[in-house]
């Protein structure tokens, strides 16, 4: 968990001092950048079931899985201007 989010760690996302690393089932809500997209904890495992997760969920899992919005409020189109996409 960092800055409210679970990330997948990897090559370019590595535990820091004092964060505890766990197993977790989660879903991501989109494929992106791995250093800047965090998980939600979900046990579905059909479409179904995700689709009623969203279906009941009282937060927009866009906004709680950006962690360029954690940055700034224009870090993702900051990055379009710099040529990431």
């Amino acid at each position: 968990m960092r800055d409210g989010m679970y990330l997948a760690i990897g090559p370019f996302v590595e535990p820091g001092e004092g964060e505890i690393v766990e197993h977790l089932s989660v879903r991501f809500r989109t494929v992106g950048d791995a250093n800047c997209t965090g998980a939600v904890r979900s046990s579905a495992a059909t479409l179904e079931a995700i689709i009623d997760e969203v279906a009941l969920a009282n937060v927009s899992e866009r906004g709680a899985t950006r962690a360029d919005d954690k940055f700034s409020e224009t870090a993702m189109e900051d990055r379009k201007r710099e040529g990431y996409f």
